[in-house]
């Protein structure tokens, strides 16, 4: 059944559940005990292996605060205290001020009624990107918040902090960046001393970064272009890994993340976070909104928090590099394979054609086989433009092929419904080796990802 529709469609209280599994005994599970550890062997490059390798040799135990033994306790955030078993909202101040905007968000706290995790899921850190906030509106409801529904506070092990609207100044202007003109996914871990986003950021960062033991971080791509939906993490940071895997979805990007970036920021504090990319800036995309509740239920369910068993896709892309698909002339762009296509080598996926000389076109081909994660939507380019991003695909295409709909597009984990229960090491890893161009998959966008010594200050 269909998660976002049925959020909306829901009249009664017989049809409030986010998902038919609710209403069945789950899957059953195998009769055998998991005693392999996370799948590396056929991961990446070699080199990559031996760095995620190493980092899952170092072992750590639960923090002791999670036992049950200590029985459950106030959850203290921003100086208020939630009680165990409870949902309270709350607005916190980007700027603590006597005068001026504070710019204050609403938070809606859900703390459980035993010991677990502190999980925080955040949306629009860049304020023209809206499916994290329609996702965690949804979320937020009573379609999957309260008695029997996914999130039973009486049922939920540990603390859920959701946060639709991180970047409330850049969501009212429909604009990526806060006023003073800054990226606030440029500046963590942020300055109190410092210019405006910076002061931003490091309050975020000092009341809810720190005090989280993993972050979910909902994004779309920037203007002029829209994302398949995709999980980026640094594989080799053993939390982001085991949550990057928890999601369900089928593509995972290996990558630390731009300098400054809120998840590179809290992966060297220690803290667990992922990004979730999908659809485009200003629009609301249900495929993608769909799909990002559908992987937050997903990590808590994998987190242990809330009951069920996690949902797993019937096969994982584990990139490392990609190659770029650009134009070679200027013009108009006429995009004939969309975001989560499957194109063959030498596929003509983009036509360009110029109204001042009107009869001549370009074909744009792929230069080889592989996924489509992201297309250009502005039609203006000039020769170099990049039109594509694509992962090249030598193994496991007969995998993904069985998963492609009539137009040869990917059919996301969770955008048809919740698949069937399988483990872990049932799902087929395929890996996409190379580079990033530019250290990081957007790069070669166009976006400004270091900050001049102004911005930084």
């Amino acid at each position: 059944m269909n998660l976002f529709r049925e959020s909306l469609s829901a009249t009664d209280d017989e049809d409030k559940s986010p998902s038919t599994a609710k209403k069945k005994s789950p899957a059953p599970r195998k009769n055998r005990r998991r005693h392999k550890p996370l799948k590396v062997a056929n991961q990446l490059s070699p080199k990559r292996r031996k760095e995620i390798e190493k980092a899952f040799e170092r072992k750590s135990p639960s923090p002791k605060k999670w036992s049950r033994e200590s029985g459950p306790k106030t959850h203290l955030f921003d100086r208020k205290r939630i009680k165990p078993g409870s949902i309270r909202k709350i607005d916190f101040n980007l700027l603590d001020v006597e005068i001026g905007d504070s710019w204050p968000i609403p938070i809606t706290i859900i703390h459980g009624s035993r010991p677990g995790p502190v999980v925080t899921i955040l949306g629009a850190v860049h304020g023209n990107e809206l499916v994290g906030p329609l996702a965690l509106t949804y979320l937020c409801g009573p379609n999957f918040i309260g008695p029997g529904e996914d999130i039973d506070p009486s049922m939920l092990s540990g603390t859920i902090r959701i946060i639709p609207i991180i970047n409330l100044p850049g969501y009212r202007r429909q604009s990526r960046k806060f006023p003073d003109g800054r990226d606030l996914n440029r500046n963590f871990p942020g300055n109190r001393e410092s210019n405006t986003t910076s002061r931003i950021a490091n309050r975020i960062w000092e009341s809810i970064i720190q005090t989280s033991d993993h972050i979910i971080d909902l994004h779309t791509a920037a203007p002029g272009r829209t994302n398949m939906p995709q999980i980026r993490a640094n594989l080799a940071h053993p939390e982001s890994n085991r949550m990057a895997r928890s999601f369900g979805i089928e593509t995972i990007l290996d990558n630390e993340g731009p300098k400054g970036s809120l998840r590179r920021a809290a992966n060297r504090s220690g803290i667990g976070c992922i990004t979730y990319e999908g659809g485009g800036s200003n629009e609301a995309d249900p495929e993608s909104v769909q799909v990002a509740i559908y992987g937050v239920l997903n990590a808590l369910r994998s987190l242990r928090m809330i009951p069920g068993y996690p949902n797993r896709p019937h096969f994982r892309i584990l990139a490392s590099g990609s190659v770029w698909i650009r134009s070679d002339q200027g013009g108009l762009l006429d995009i004939l394979a969309p975001a989560g296509s499957f194109v063959d080598d030498g596929e003509v996926v983009a036509t360009i054609t110029d109204p001042e000389r009107p009869g001549i076109s370009h074909d744009v081909y792929s230069p080889s086989k592989g996924l489509l994660i992201c297309t250009a939507t502005h039609p203006f380019v000039t020769a170099g433009t990049p039109i594509g991003h694509l992962l090249p695909m030598k193994s496991g295409i007969r995998t993904l092929q069985k998963r492609l709909d009539e137009e040869g597009c990917l059919i996301i984990s969770g955008s048809d419904g919740e698949p069937p229960w399988r483990e872990d090491d049932d799902v087929e890893d395929i890996s996409v080796e190379g580079e990033w161009s530019g250290g990081n998959p957007d790069a070669e966008w166009g976006q400004n990802e270091h900050p001049s010594p102004e911005e930084e200050s």
